[in-house]
């Protein structure tokens, strides 16, 4: 009744070559062996016998290959078509159910042997990747699938990597334990492994695959990896640059040829990403010059024969310079007229076409008209360009844009952080006009409090046309630090410190902490808490508990303790204006006054004989004193950013009033101005900065109060460098009828200083975090303040002491400075020299300090 079906040659053919063609295949295109548990659907079948027909055409008998990898003959099957398939038994598996071998079967119980669903159900089979081999025969009217299964991966591991680590490799392969293996599936693993390694700058690596057989049906995977050396970058090549040198051109870019210095640096390794990154960045350099048809032809990097180098080519059309002609302003925008917005134009004409100029000058018109109740301003700069004459005319378009409103925002991703304590920091609210301005300060706020690690602000339609619902998504890091640190100072000495710190406590965005500093010649104990938002309205509050105990004994003749607490209240008027009250009770102490023959002794001064170090002003602040002061400080702060500012102004504004109880009674003021000016325009390079800074302060008593020194205003040191700390000023001779070996700072009732300094890049070191400074600090300190005076002529010979350097002249010094953010801390360096200097005013050249965290 059946007839026997033959291949023929020419279909032998085709199957012999798909097959020697498989062994290549890639199987994730067909599919991934963990559907091996899911029921066949009308769809996926669909897919699968395209795959197959692509690989293996119509056959519907296969067996294994040889270890060569040589495709062998398949015998001829002889099932006979026709008649009903009475049962279905299923051979050789293992690991994998029968159950669900039959689901990947088209052909069922009852149905009729038909050459066409049995050549489907052989395709699903092979399809899966979970068997090496599938054959179906016929016994009578029973069908019988014989299947060879793949081995189960029991472990992936990698000997030979230094440059990556294991957990990374493993995240870049798709095998792992229990995977089903395929040598295909090893190939396509190799292939990301060798990716991985690019792109941290391997480009000789050799990745062997080694195959363990196990018991069981299970194998170990192996990867030998030999990695080399890393590909550095030998050269980088401008193509068609003109106006500019290959020197110059090379500050714009953040690749950088290979040199023996850049050893902390990886800017030296070939990164395709940061070579399209380069390339934008010299795009967005020439067009800030003015050369507005500037085009990047063409950014390649090209790796030498022996895999050791890359040589980046970056080639390039200049195009004519221009220069601004006309600057103009068209206003569409209701009760805004263009001389209104006239008044917010920065660039002018005559200057050169500068492109990030004038985008910025865009931005900053359109938020502050948003600011003045226009909050669908929108500002559009266009330009017409002359190329013959090398000018061009630029017009900003000022319109309403349309008009959106917040309907909803949802928070995501916060596991730890509390809702409020993310909402109360966005500039947006429900039923709030929006903007892509609101858009990108909500993102930088959610950065800016240091609670994620990442954070995205998208936007989607709302229920209508005029609302937009917005999804803050953030991903939490952890807030609590352990730090241990240790380091130099010239203030403190050799020092080391320990702390503990929760900056989002309970989720709450609490900041809490305790920290202790043990020094060479200072001590200190804190203990601190603040709540940004106190009974959940714009109030930051605080407390700091303290204790510290200073040795002044290398430039003064005492010691200073102190503990006490410190309340703490502040809140915002807007984005740049704030205010903070504090109130501190203080206990302090001076102690250990020398005298040349005890420390700290009980009687007077002038106990002891005609040998004293310390002068009677210092005596007269022997013991404990009671500060209680409260405080106010304003602050304006417009910097770009505050760790390192490169433009903006930061301003403070405060006083202080003692008396309210307690044994000090004084009022003290200080005012302190910073400007950060970019000289970006003058040396086409951002890392160029001028800062000026100036203060004053002073201090007036009022009533019976002790009037201790230690309140008073000093100079030198961190506020005027080249000269040490409170080394300007009035100074008392500690010697009776000796010289001027030793001296006591008394401090003073007015300062004023001044500074300039111009920080800028090192050459060839701005790899490895060094920037440089050179400054010019002035100024002056003057004024008695003291319990007693003793230099007058009424005053005992064996009790006189003068006083020296009671003056408001100006003090002048000049210097460099070097910052190095180093992989062991941040260490600064100064060295100042006075210019103008007095009498017995104590200089110091080098001043420096070093600590890290860890």
């Amino acid at each position: 009744m059946g007839r026997r079906l033959v291949l023929s040659s020419k279909r032998s053919a085709l199957f012999a070559s798909v097959c020697l063609l498989s062994l290549l295949a890639d199987q994730r295109q067909i599919f991934a062996a963990t559907n091996a548990v899911k029921g066949p659907s009308k769809e996926r079948d669909t897919q699968v016998s395209s795959a197959y027909s692509a690989r293996h055409g119509k056959h519907y008998t296969r067996h294994s290959r040889s270890k060569a990898k040589t495709a062998r003959s398949a015998p001829e099957s002889s099932i006979r078509l026709g008649g009903i398939i009475q049962g279905i038994e299923i051979r050789g598996n293992d690991r994998v159910e029968t159950n669900t071998i039959l689901s990947y079967l088209v052909v069922q119980r009852g149905d009729t042997f038909n050459q066409d669903q049995l050549d489907r159900s052989l395709k699903l089979l092979y399809a899966t990747g979970l068997f090496r081999d599938v054959s179906l025969h016929r016994s009578g009217d029973i069908l019988q699938v014989r299947v060879v299964e793949n081995p189960v991966v029991n472990q992936v591991a990698f000997e030979g990597n230094s440059g990556l680590k294991d957990e990374d490799l493993r995240k870049a392969v798709s095998l792992q334990a229990r995977s089903i293996y395929t040598p295909a599936l090893v190939a396509s693993d190799r292939k990301k492994i060798l990716d991985a390694y690019a792109v941290h700058g391997f480009y000789s690596v050799g990745v062997t695959p080694q195959v363990i057989q196990l018991s069981h049906n299970r194998v170990n995977l192996v990867y030998k990896i030999n990695e080399g050396e890393k590909a550095v970058i030998n050269k980088i090549i401008f193509v068609g640059n003109h106006a500019f040198s290959e020197a110059r051109l090379m500050q714009e870019v953040t690749s950088r040829e290979s040199a023996w210095y850049r050893f902390f640096s990886s800017s030296d390794q070939y990164n395709p990403e940061r070579v399209k990154y380069d390339a934008e960045l010299l795009r967005r350099f020439y067009l800030k010059n003015g050369y507005v048809d500037f085009v990047m032809r063409n950014a390649t990097g090209e790796l030498s024969p022996d895999r050791k180098y890359f040589y980046i080519t970056f080639t390039m059309d200049e195009g004519p310079r221009y220069r601004l002609r006309k600057v103009d302003v068209r206003s569409t925008l209701r009760h805004v007229s263009a001389d209104d917005a006239r008044k917010y134009i920065e660039v002018f004409p005559d200057q050169w076409y500068d492109g990030k100029a004038v985008d910025d000058n865009a931005t900053d018109m359109q938020e502050i008209l948003q600011g003045q109740g226009h909050p669908f301003a929108v500002v559009k700069p266009a330009i017409a360009r002359n190329p013959d004459r090398g000018y061009v005319d630029l017009l900003f378009d000022v319109s309403e844009g349309p008009r959106v409103y917040v309907e909803r925002i949802d928070i995501n991703g916060n596991t730890i952080t509390e809702d409020k304590v993310i909402r109360r920091e966005l500039p947006l609210a429900e039923s709030d006009p929006y903007s892509s301005a609101g858009k990108k300060y909500s993102k930088g706020i959610l950065e800016d409090m240091g609670y994620f690690k990442s954070v995205s602000v998208e936007e989607a339609p709302g229920s209508a046309p005029d609302k937009v619902n917005l999804s803050a998504n953030v991903v939490e890091k952890p807030t609590g630090e352990f730090s241990l640190g240790g380091g130099y100072s010239t203030d403190a000495g050799v020092l080391g410190n320990a702390g503990l710190r929760q900056r989002n406590f309970l989720g709450m965005g609490v900041d809490a902490g305790i920290s202790g500093t043990a020094a060479y010649y200072q001590k200190q104990v804190d203990l601190s808490i603040s709540d940004p938002y106190f009974l959940d309205r714009n109030l930051l509050a605080g407390l700091d508990l303290f204790y510290i105990n200073n040795d002044f004994q290398t430039y003064q003749s005492y010691n200073e303790s102190r503990y006490g607490a410190t309340f703490r209240i502040g809140y915002a008027f807007d984005n740049e204006w704030s205010q903070a009250w504090t109130y501190s009770a203080i206990e302090r102490n001076i102690n250990h006054i020398y005298d040349g023959y005890q420390a700290d002794r009980d009687g007077p001064y002038i106990e002891g004989g005609d040998y004293r170090m310390a002068s009677p002003y210092i005596f007269d602040q022997r013991g404990k004193s009671f500060l209680s002061q409260l405080g106010t400080m304003i602050t304006y702060d417009t910097r770009d950013n505050r760790q390192m500012p490169h433009s903006g102004t930061y301003a403070r504004f405060g006083g202080d009033f003692a008396g309210i109880g307690g044994q000090e009674k004084y009022l003290r003021g200080k005012v302190d101005v910073s400007y950060y000016q970019p000289l970006d325009a003058i040396t086409e390079d951002h890392d160029w900065t001028l800062a000026l800074a100036a203060g004053f302060g002073y201090i007036g008593n009022w009533g019976d109060g002790r009037r201790d020194i230690i309140d008073n205003f000093y100079l030198g040191g961190s506020n005027l460098r080249g000269f040490r700390d409170g080394g300007v000023g009035p100074r008392a001779n500690a010697y009776k009828g000796g010289p001027y070996d030793q001296e006591d700072f008394l401090g003073g009732k007015l300062i004023y200083t001044a500074s300039a300094t111009i920080h800028f890049p090192m050459p060839l070191l701005a790899d490895m975090g060094l920037r440089g400074r050179y400054f010019v600090d002035m100024g002056g300190l003057g004024g008695i303040r003291v319990r007693q005076r003793y230099d007058g002529a009424n005053i005992p010979a064996n009790l006189r002491a003068d006083i020296n350097g009671d003056n408001y002249k100006p003090r002048v010094s000049t210097g460099v400075g070097l910052s190095w953010k180093s992989p062991f801390g941040l260490l600064n360096i100064d060295l100042g020299v006075p210019i103008v200097h007095q009498d017995h005013d104590r200089k110091q050249l080098l001043r420096f300090g070093f600590g890290q965290q860890f």
